[in-house]
């Protein structure tokens, strides 16, 4: 019989008295992101059960075609030049003053509040910058929002989906996220049935190679709206849920407490 899975309180004083005997005899980047971590999670669990769902993606992508593609509008200017989207835009499922509040912790002043729709309420969608933006800001603003969302979105392209700059610097080390983790292969009808299935073939290979195995991939274009009722059923699944932000923290705590455990 397998053992019963601890809930995140119980992990979260598990990782706080590790921090704390710890932090007699050691001084580690994993000790730190221990600290930031239990800070994180104090804040999180104080503002609500909304899912803040995050597309990620490079310039060109079409990140900010699919945010406006489930905004209903333009709400994100698309770009294919570098630099493109350049500060967080979020629109709002049924948002209230804990939404708000959320969204200041988050620092996303850009807000676009969506007509009622109850298969959604509750949904925070954020359009991210370009992680691979020249300008410095951008990739540290992706960075620090990545660390705080609850669901990532990852946005691929079939000219850029296997590069490494994505896959090493973000999808790697999310292995072991598989439950707050999308991967989406954009842009599909740029290419013919067969180059479609053999690209997301060899996407999928690369992920399972990475770990990611457990990760959802989704094929779509978010220009024809090809595959996005797809995409909708999942984050109005995770909206009804409610979960996300805990399976989100308690992967975290579960990274965090193995790395750490290894010093």
């Amino acid at each position: 019989m397998r053992g019963r899975t601890p809930p995140l309180a119980d992990r979260l004083a598990a990782l706080r008295e590790a921090v704390e005997v710890g932090g007699d005899r050691l001084e580690v980047p994993e000790l730190e992101r221990a600290r930031g971590l239990l800070a994180k999670a104090g804040a999180r669990g104080a503002l609500g059960d909304a899912t803040v769902v995050a597309l990620a993606g490079a310039t060109g992508s079409g990140k900010s075609t699919l945010f406006n593609a489930l905004s209903g509008g333009e709400v994100s200017t698309p770009g294919v030049r570098r630099p493109t989207t350049g500060v967080a835009h979020a629109t709002v499922w049924g948002g209230d003053d804990a939404t708000d509040r959320l969204l200041d912790w988050l620092q996303v002043p850009r807000r676009h509040r969506h007509a009622p729709e109850p298969a959604m309420d509750g949904l925070v969608l954020l359009d991210l910058p370009d992680h691979d933006s020249v300008k410095l800001e951008h990739r540290l603003e992706v960075d620090r929002l990545v660390q705080l969302v609850d669901v990532l979105v990852w946005v691929l392209d079939p000219e850029k989906y296997a590069d490494a700059a994505v896959h090493e610097r973000y999808l790697v080390p999310l292995a072991g996220h598989a439950g707050v983790l999308l991967v989406v292969l954009n842009q599909v009808d740029r290419l013919d049935p067969a180059a479609a299935r053999a690209c997301l073939a060899d996407l999928r290979a690369l992920l399972d190679r990475e770990g990611l195995a457990d990760t959802p991939l989704l094929a779509l274009s978010a220009r024809t709206g090809a595959g996005l009722g797809e995409l909708r059923a999942d984050l109005a699944r995770r909206v009804s849920a409610r979960r996300a932000a805990t399976d989100r923290l308690t992967a975290d705590v579960r990274t965090t407490a193995t790395a750490l455990a290894a010093q």
